[in-house]
């Protein structure tokens, strides 16, 4: 049924259309080998969500190795292709934040990409895979001298400066070590991202990046990202590769993404000419979404790159330039829809919330009633942070069974003790939906495992990937035991 006002207006968010079909998959929220089989169970990489609740138990990431690899391919060969004839190729690193574990480094390393980190834990999870330094990053905008110690020690092909103070320590040290440190200078080129504020990252007013804004506070009247490039050029201990931004995350325009290539492109041409400097290589980030949900409209990784191949191309030619060197950061874009959260079904209830009547004034007297239903399940916001986050939205299916119910507007919730642990705020699910039964929520390789907590003391899930029929671990799932040992007593 479809649930309204007297007014008629829809009670569901207006983007939550009440599906044709309940048990089919959206694709795009999906790793390309999801599908039910003939008995109507989700299927991943040939194996049933039965199954894999059996063997390792719920709440659980679901991943698809062969889904994961082929994203990647697909931002290699795309980007590879758009600017093979501008700078003969480009540089793809997987944003290692977005989820990192070994097994995925070598995925990386094997289709070919690069490897972007944002802490010292990362670097180490690098180094277990034992993929070449020379082929990871390191951001951060607070690095410790650990952290820049252990970046020299294993040879980074780069580390991303985010600021004057951090460009002198990493001089510092690296001369300190006789030798020179390779650097990328992170810009915020002032672009608006059309994101939630907190993933938006290239505006003024955050903690990342130099300004590319004149500082007329300075007789000079010269920018931080001016200064520092001068700076970096002259330091005995800074080889300087050229510049970097990142302009936020889940961002589904391109306009953005040009604006910002064209700013650092027109910045670059004036600074080797200023400083009589080359910068070979320009990195342009990430941050292309995906669909969490029925009306998120991701582009294909082909159509980002030849749109970014072409700005790229036509400001080059305008300035009389070559082409630096182009990479990129995708992480999100390559992890995030190769993974679900599979969940149990617990307690349910159905509450009757007030809404505008016929007259829209909200008063008492006209207001109507409908009804909510909370489904919850054995997880939350310990394993998903980002609706509680940024409001960020997700779907849900039922997993364990296809339904004829009708459509009922739920609300999945999880275990934990606060009003806010929501999983996914607006769905329709099977009216029919019980205790005991499978939901799987897409879109969760993404920000989840990374974000998750022991909240309420809950043991982190596992990560299970899945290919070609088999499955196995490639994150353990915490135990209780785990959690109690880190307690030292009174």
């Amino acid at each position: 049924m479809t649930h309204t006002t007297a007014d008629g207006s829809p009670l569901a968010p207006e983007w939550l259309a009440v599906p044709d079909d309940l048990n089919a998959l959206h694709e795009p929220m999906w790793a390309g080998d999801a599908a039910r089989n003939a008995d109507g169970e989700l299927v991943i990489g040939g194996i049933p969500v039965s199954e894999l609740q059996r063997q390792y138990g719920t709440p659980l990431f679901v991943m698809s190795e062969n889904d994961f690899r082929a994203r990647a391919r697909a931002f290699s060969d795309a980007f590879n292709d758009a600017f093979a004839d501008i700078c003969g190729g480009v540089d793809v690193y997987y944003a290692g934040k977005s989820f990192l574990c070994t097994a995925v480094v070598r995925w990386v390393e094997e289709e070919g990409l690069r490897l972007d980190t944002a802490s010292g834990g990362e670097l180490a999870v690098a180094y277990r895979a034992g993929i070449p330094g020379a082929d990871v990053a390191l951001h951060g905008n607070n690095k410790s001298d650990g952290e820049i110690h252990r970046a020299l020690d294993m040879g980074l092909g780069r580390i991303v400066v985010d600021s004057l103070d951090e460009l002198v320590r990493v001089g510092a040290i690296a001369q300190g070590r006789g030798e020179q440190a390779k650097v990328m200078l992170r810009l915020t080129p002032g672009v608006h991202a059309h994101t939630h504020e907190f993933i938006a990252t290239a505006h003024e007013d955050q903690k990342f990046g130099l300004s590319m804004a004149a500082d007329t506070t300075d007789e000079a009247g010269i920018s931080a990202a001016e200064e520092a490039v001068a700076a970096a050029s002259a330091h005995p201990g800074i080889e300087l590769l050229g510049l970097h931004c990142h302009i936020g995350s889940q961002i589904f325009e391109p306009d953005g993404f040009a604006l910002a290539a064209e700013k650092l492109l027109r910045f670059l041409a004036a600074m080797q000419e200023k400083y009589s400097i080359t910068l070979p290589e320009l990195d342009l980030g990430g941050g292309y979404g995906i669909a969490y949900t029925p009306v998120d409209t991701p582009r294909p990784a082909a159509e980002i790159a030849n749109a970014m191949a072409a700005v790229v191309r036509s400001t080059c030619a305008e300035l009389g330039i070559d082409a630096p060197r182009i990479s990129i950061e995708p992480g999100r874009a390559i992890v995030g829809s190769t993974t679900f959260t599979l969940y149990e079904v617990g307690t349910l209830k159905t509450v009757r919330v007030d809404a505008p009547g016929a007259s829209g004034n909200g008063d008492a007297g006209n207001n109507v009633t409908y009804p909510r239903r909370y489904v919850s399940v054995d997880g939350g916001m310990s394993d998903n942070a980002r609706p509680v986050l940024y409001d960020a939205d997700y779907s849900a299916v039922l997993a364990s069974r296809t339904s004829s119910a009708a459509p009922q507007l739920s609300r999945v919730v999880g275990k934990h003790c606060e009003s806010g642990d929501i999983v996914v705020r607006d769905v329709y699910l099977p009216e029919d939906v019980a205790a005991g039964d499978l939901l799987a929520v897409p879109g969760t390789g993404a920000y989840c495992w990374a974000l998750s907590s022991n909240y309420n003391y809950l043991a982190r899930p596992g990560v299970v990937a899945v290919r070609d029929g088999s499955s196995r671990l490639i994150v353990r799932g915490e135990t209780e035991e785990d959690l109690l040992n880190r307690d030292m007593g009174a």
